[in-house]
């Protein structure tokens, strides 16, 4: 009997699938990435730093992750990859060892007004099963406790077929909703300003209409009504009879002739809310979104009180509290609510609820995960665009917590943004239990805090855009620290508090300040300094800095918002510097300004002004090539044959801003108003940009500093800047801070929303919120000085501050 071979227990063969333990990426070229080839360890914990447009984006989100998603949807069968988003390969030879990759990034919830803290969760769906379940009176399935669904009822004749026979019969169909049909589930209705519309003691034919873009002469606009027969256009509208004036505001849509064109008249309350209303606020034009704001008004429901639910959903309780109380709680009193239903005290008498124990257990591990993340101070009816980037980008990460999953591939993208310090150490741990469940974790950081517990670091560099691209450094943390890169330099940096700082004279003053959590605060602002507001996340900054300001203080608020634009927007148009340009090109050409366009008369006509030509392949992902005959260029060949300065407009859009500024600055080519722009641009660190380049390519720290750049130019005494260091380098928080300085120093007034250790001990003065996050804070727990904050150490941001600059 032959016997199987013993081999050496002390030195086992390695197993064949053992040697997959590395990512490997070879000549990524994605963006500015100029040819990188690097090997990432699996299942540990991988840092990827440098200066802000380095690459770091690039190569993790747009390269390692995209190719993942790309692999992933290509296993699907053509038919299904025909309803999913066409991916194209990213730019690099080589992508080996991938796994699945989840992407947990930073960009905001959508926006509309039913989505919400529990919708974008499973937190909703199992509160409307439980009540379902146990709510007294019993008014339906979940559907009933659903503000996102209406009650339905039908009836009519069905015709039903048996066999070779045909019969009519009556029948009736309901579902039961928990919409509020008043405001359809917003919780909020608009009520518009009919004064904003028109002047009353004008007639049409004077000129009534106040609506931006309304002209007297326009048929579309003006002349369907004054044409249409249902007003007198000569009678002043105060003076028109009953019939007239619901004519005017609600007629139902008909066809009308003006000028012999036929056109659909409707009431001007219609036309407001389809032309106005019905667009996303922040996609719209300066003038017409102030023109939105003055002209409508939200206010809380009346029939609902806000909750969104219908009557019946509201009357529906379990032990006395509704799902409209239910989701109104913050998330760590909702936990120990549903705590309570699961293990009732010994002097409740309530005997528990067997029969809903799984879903109890459930919901209780979600609701739980909120609070482990440092997110148990938000209810669950909070609207989700309302949420900050790392707010919305924690509020992500709930599903994956409790996630059997392993030997995945997590991405994430700064996830200690808006995160105080003492937040910090808690996203540390979740991130290495993520690691330790046999997970491959990446992360794109700048915080030191973070960097620290790495297992590998890859560090991008040396420079920002074209002087990018390019590893600098891969290895631990401790070689990092001793190489000789940015980030190395940097990652040990302190500074110390100010020893001087500026006096103020006079201040903003908020009264009685409510909003959300705030405790009736009354607070004095000093103008014409530096100001850090600061305290622990969901301690009630942003509610006093953005929801409590009086109005008409000339205050700019740069908020973390997203840019809105398209893949043709670029930094030359969202700053208006585009402007300039074409005049300036048409001035020394003698031409139409808006031959220089890509949008255009002076687009290419093959492809559009695009520069690249989008292929539909139909049912297999789409493919977009440079086009042949402006070869990318994106202008018509005729209109590059004009030049200024020895440069057609498509070379000046290829410049960086630095040399822009240079060309702009003096000679033949100089235009004041294009270098002031330029001049901003510079000033906030984006001196490397190109300013053609599309938004679509800047990483969010760029994206935020431009908008910056653009608010820099309006007239206003107050800036308030929401965490301004998010998404910059250790190195590039100096620049800030000298920015910072130059407009307070230029007599504006600076107020600054931040957690960032080197603002807050740079600043004049500081306000200090909490003691704790939502019912726990809402509180002043301190201001004044820096250097106060550092020796009092009586509040959280005072003692870790004071660790910061060593105090």
């Amino acid at each position: 009997m032959s016997m199987a071979k013993r081999t050496d227990p002390q030195s086992p063969a390695p197993h064949a699938a053992d040697s997959h333990d590395l990512i490997r990426v070879h000549g990524a070229r994605e963006n500015n990435l100029k040819d990188v080839s690097i090997q990432i360890p699996k299942r540990r914990l991988t840092v990827f730093t440098g200066v802000s447009g380095s690459g770091k984006s690039s190569l993790v989100f747009n390269t390692i992750a995209a190719e993942s998603q790309r692999l992933i949807n290509e296993t699907y069968s053509a038919f299904v990859q025909g309803f999913m988003p066409s991916l194209a390969r990213p730019e690099v030879d080589v992508l080996d060892g991938l796994t699945t990759v989840i992407t947990v990034d930073q960009q905001r919830m959508g926006a509309d007004p039913r989505s919400t803290v529990g919708t974008a969760t499973d937190a909703n769906a199992m509160l409307r099963i439980l009540f379902s379940r146990l709510g007294k009176p019993h008014i339906g399935p979940p559907s009933a406790y659903s503000f996102n669904t209406a009650s339905v009822r039908a009836s009519g004749a069905i015709t039903v077929e048996r066999g070779n026979k045909t019969k009519a019969q009556k029948a009736t169909f309901s579902r039961t909703g928990g919409m509020c049909i008043r405001c359809e589930g917003r919780g909020a209705v608009s009520d518009i300003d009919l004064t904003q519309l028109y002047d009353d003691s004008k007639s049409l034919s004077e000129g009534a209409f106040t609506i931006p873009g309304w002209k007297s002469d326009s048929q579309w606009t003006v002349q369907v009504y004054a044409q249409s027969g249902f007003v007198d256009p000569d009678k002043p509208i105060r003076e028109y009879t009953k019939k007239e004036l619901r004519d005017f505001l609600y007629g139902e849509p008909v066809k009308v002739k003006v000028n012999g064109v036929n056109l659909t008249y409707e009431g001007l309350i219609h036309k407001i809310q389809k032309s106005f209303l019905a667009k996303d606020k922040e996609a719209m034009q300066p003038h017409i979104r102030a023109f939105v704001e003055r002209a409508v008004t939200f206010t809380t429901c009346p029939e609902c009180d806000g909750t969104r639910l219908s009557e019946g959903a509201r009357s529906s309780k379990i032990e006395r509290i509704s799902i409209a109380d239910a989701c109104a709680m913050e998330i760590r009193d909702l936990a120990e609510w549903v705590r309570g239903l699961r293990e009732p005290s010994p002097s409740s008498s309530s005997r528990g609820y067997p029969m809903v124990a799984p879903l109890l257990t459930a919901l209780q591990q979600t609701l739980d995960s909120f609070v482990e993340i440092g997110l148990g101070y938000l209810a669950l009816d909070r609207p989700a665009g309302t949420l900050s980037g790392g707010e919305a980008q924690r509020v992500k990460m709930i599903r994956h917590l409790g996630s059997s999953l392993t030997d995945v591939t997590y991405v994430f993208d700064e996830p200690t943004a808006g995160l105080h310090p003492h937040d910090i150490q808690r996203m540390n741990e979740l991130l290495l239990r993520l690691r330790d469940k046999g997970n491959t974790v990446l992360v794109v950081e700048h915080k030191p805090e973070m960097i620290a517990i790495a297992d590998h670091v890859v560090d991008l560099g040396p420079g920002a855009g074209a002087a990018g691209g390019a590893v600098c450094f891969e290895g631990t943390v401790e070689a990092l620290r001793a190489g000789d890169t940015i980030t190395g330099r940097h990652l040990d940096d302190r500074t110390t508090v100010k020893g001087t700082v500026r006096e103020s004279g006079h201040a903003l003053k908020i009264r009685g300040a409510t909003a959300n959590n705030l405790r009736d605060v009354d607070i004095d602002i000093p103008l014409g300094v530096l100001t850090v507001v600061t305290g622990v996340a969901g301690s009630g900054k942003s509610s006093l800095v953005h929801g409590s300001i009086p109005a008409g203080e000339g205050v700019i608020s740069v908020d973390q918002s997203p840019i809105k634009g398209s893949r043709r927007s670029n930094p030359a148009t969202y700053t208006g510097l585009l402007d300039p340009i074409r005049k300036a090109f048409a001035k020394v050409n003698g031409v139409k300004p808006a031959l220089f366009s890509a949008n255009s008369e002076g687009a290419c006509p093959t492809c559009n002004g695009a520069g690249v030509i989008y292929t539909d392949l139909g049912m297999m992902a789409g493919t977009a090539t440079t086009c042949e005959d402006c070869e990318g260029k994106r202008f018509d060949a005729s209109v590059l044959d004009y030049h200024l300065g020895g440069r057609d407009i498509s070379e000046v859009l290829g410049m960086s801003v630095t040399e822009a500024e240079e060309f702009f600055g003096a000679g033949e080519a100089h235009t004041p108003a294009a270098h002031r722009i330029l001049e901003r641009l510079v000033d906030v660190g984006l001196g490397y940009l190109t300013i053609g380049q599309p938004l679509t390519t800047l990483s969010g720290g760029e994206r935020q500093r431009l908008k910056l750049a653009t608010h820099m130019g309006d007239k206003g005494g107050v800036y308030v800047l929401d965490e301004p260091t998010t998404g910059l380098h250790l190195a590039d928080v100096e620049q800030l801070l000298g920015l910072l300085d130059r407009l307070v120093d230029s007599g504006k007034s600076v107020i600054v929303v931040e957690h960032h250790q080197a603002v807050m001990a740079h600043a004049d003065w500081i306000i200090d919120l909490g003691p704790g996050a939502g019912h726990d804070g809402g509180r002043i727990v301190f201001e004044g000085t820096p250097a106060d904050l550092v020796a009092a150490r009586s509040t959280l941001t005072g003692e870790h501050l004071a660790a910061y600059v060593g105090g």
